[in-house]
């Protein structure tokens, strides 16, 4: 849906974006990852064109970026923008019919969104009236009230409680479900994992990392796994077809985090471990998200 060819953008002597390309494919939530001032926010405005390239371009579903996209897309950014003096029924309306959408139109559908979120008594409320988290239930339907084709979502999760940030998750989910691509830019990895089908890892203006999340994670195994066993720890062989990263004893046996030495495989562990005791845990140790944006982070740094 979004191809990202060659952008490049300066501000001032500061390089926020070098030669940064990547794709994002239709029907699909994508992570754009990066530590803070890694360009993710300068790459969002272009897509929203709020600022341009210096060079480069942004291809919409093949066509060039152009003012006529805007209504196909929704922007809840990190820094909230809502007017705080004016009730939030009248806001919701206005900014929807800047979208596009009738004023009829736009009652209807923020009706049936308040209702969904269960802010129905908010409508007269004006947006200083109400707790961050509050807020940002409203700035969340302002966002895709319209029915946009490519959602944006800087930090969509920032002052929820777990409750409230479970439920705008499951309305993500839902509006991916029902077709719209999401571009999904945030700091909390754990929701990376459960959201995101393909990520860009932004670092220094440059991309340093893409593709899709499984595929990543397979790409940063190391052949680590963790055994858990009955019976206190003991002494391996230099026959052992493993080197043992840590050891420790754990409730009701004892815990082994190993690697597996070159030529050997999973069954030869197993083969080697039950005579010594009974196996109650054998997994393999993939690295989260977290770990993997940690680990590039700081080879790129």
């Amino acid at each position: 849906m979004i191809n990202i060819n060659h952008i490049v953008k300066q501000y001032s002597g500061h390089r926020a974006l070098s030669d940064v390309s990547m794709e994002i494919e239709k029907g699909k939530v994508f992570g754009l990852l990066g530590p803070n001032g890694a360009g993710k926010t300068s790459l969002i405005r272009i897509i929203n064109q709020i600022t341009a390239p210096d060079s480069g371009e942004v291809l919409f579903n093949g066509q060039k970026l152009d003012q006529h996209h805007i209504s196909q897309i929704g922007y809840l950014p990190e820094e909230r923008g809502l007017y705080k003096k004016m009730e939030i029924g009248e806001q919701i309306i206005y900014l929807a019919q800047l979208k596009g959408l009738s004023a009829d139109e736009a009652k209807l559908r923020a009706r049936r969104w308040f209702k969904k979120l269960e802010i129905e008594g908010w409508w007269k409320k004006k947006i200083e009236e109400l707790s961050k988290g509050m807020q940002q239930k409203a700035q969340f339907v302002a966002t895709v009230i319209h029915e946009p084709e490519l959602i944006i979502l800087d930090e969509p999760f920032s002052g929820f409680d777990p409750v409230n940030a479970e439920i705008i998750k499951n309305e993500i989910l839902e509006l991916n479900r029902n077709g719209a691509t999401i571009i999904f830019s945030t700091h909390r990895m754990e929701s990376v994992e459960e959201l995101c089908d393909s990520i860009a890892l932004l670092n220094l203006s440059h991309k340093i990392l893409d593709g899709k999340v499984k595929d990543i994670r397979n790409r940063y195994r190391t052949g680590t796994y963790i055994l858990e066993y009955e019976g206190a720890p003991v002494s391996l062989g230099i026959d052992a077809p493993f080197s043992t990263v840590a050891e420790q004893a754990i409730e009701g046996g004892s815990q082994i985090k190993l690697k597996i030495k070159d030529g050997h495989k999973v069954n030869d562990i197993l083969h080697y471990m039950l005579p010594l005791g009974n196996i109650s845990k054998f997994e393999e140790v993939i690295p989260t998200m977290n770990e993997i944006f940690i680990q590039a982070v700081g080879k790129e740094n």
